[in-house]
């Protein structure tokens, strides 16, 4: 969600009361970040953490140490994953490491599939949820035999999780119960948490203390951080208390989707997971992504309501896709709300495609 800069320092001047406005800025990582380090130690249940500006930083970090640490440079992946898709091959090109793929279907990789691997991997590497592939996330008995696949294989394993901290409905267990099943976790602090930037890289105390070693090394060793940490730590004590109620939310507005497409008979479309297993998913739409951004715009003048972001095309021209985020400002949405606002999303959509015809 966009905010105003002014809207963000008014949100730092109320978390810097929350926290002790009477304390020091950090230097070079002491201070407020040493503090949201503990805090996030804490909610994983893991021994230390480190604060990362960035999360692709965190990422090949941790697997350029464990592939120093197993000896074996080879990363078990998605092909659709964060590592893969959106950081530029960093762990590839920066670190000298090498992928395989367990499976190239929309979804995490089942046990069976890394037990069959046809080479040996020093990490496996999991994205929950896995973004690309529609913020899909196994059932709970399904990951722990996965895990168990990879410590049969003798390999560590290293869960991406951005937005792990929404996981917990889906599976039914705690944070630290989650993050026991790897042997480090990296998380996102703006993605869910409403932060400004920064992530956390967690684990047992050997690694975290490699790990900023390495952060020094890559640049990550800022001068002072304290407004992204003063951010994150706010997060943690107003959105990450939420984050259920959003997941909730997110079910109830996924249905109200669905049946507003089919009554305005829409001719194909789909709402993916069709029951969210955070509260994040997919919607697509048959028009171009070009006409629903356009559609959208006129709709935010017109009516003050946004109901879409940005539409892409991620396959066949005309068939586009949406990420739909929600968040406290949907929760006063009631399910007839959001059918009015897609009814009048459409007449837009149509006068639009129309138009061009």
């Amino acid at each position: 969600m966009e905010t105003r800069i002014g809207e963000r320092l008014s949100g730092l001047t109320a978390a810097a009361s929350a926290y002790d406005p009477d304390g020091w800025v950090d230097f070079y990582g002491d201070g407020v970040v040493e503090e949201l380090e503990r805090r996030v130690a804490e909610e994983l249940g893991m021994e230390a953490a480190a604060f990362f500006p960035t999360g692709t930083m965190a990422q090949q970090i941790a697997l350029r140490c464990w592939a120093g640490r197993t000896g074996n440079p080879v990363v078990a992946v998605h092909p659709l994953a964060h590592l893969e898709v959106h950081e530029r091959d960093a762990y590839l090109t920066v670190s000298g490491l090498r992928a395989v793929r367990p499976t190239s279907e929309p979804r995490l990789p089942t046990a069976e599939e890394i037990r069959d691997l046809d080479e040996p991997f020093g990490t496996l590497a999991l994205e929950l949820p896995l973004r690309d592939a529609g913020f899909v996330l196994p059932a709970w008995d399904e990951l722990v035999a996965v895990v168990e696949a990879a410590r049969e294989r003798e390999a560590v394993v290293h869960v991406d999780g951005a937005r792990l901290w929404e996981c917990t409905p889906h599976f039914g267990r705690g944070l630290p119960e989650i993050a026991a099943l790897a042997d480090s976790v990296y998380v996102s602090f703006y993605k869910s948490l409403d932060g400004i930037s920064g992530a956390a890289l967690a684990g047992p105390e050997t690694l975290v203390a490699e790990a900023k070693a390495w952060r020094h090394r890559y640049g990550g060793q800022l001068f002072q951080q304290w407004p992204a940490a003063l951010a994150a730590l706010a997060g943690l004590e107003r959105e990450l208390p939420r984050l259920p109620s959003y997941v909730a939310h997110a079910r109830i507005v996924a249905e109200a989707l669905r049946t507003a497409f089919t009554a305005a008979g829409v001719g194909w479309f789909r709402v993916h997971p069709e029951v969210p297993h955070t509260h994040q998913f997919q919607v697509w739409l048959p028009y171009p992504a070009a006409a629903l951004d356009e559609a959208g715009v006129r709709l935010a003048e017109e009516t003050r309501t946004t109901l879409f972001r940005r539409w892409q095309e991620p396959g066949p021209p005309g068939l586009a896709m949406t990420e739909v985020t929600v968040a406290s400002p949907a929760l006063d949405w009631t399910a007839d709300d959001v059918t009015a606002a897609v009814d009048a999303f459409l007449v837009r959509v149509r006068e639009i495609t129309a138009g061009d015809g």
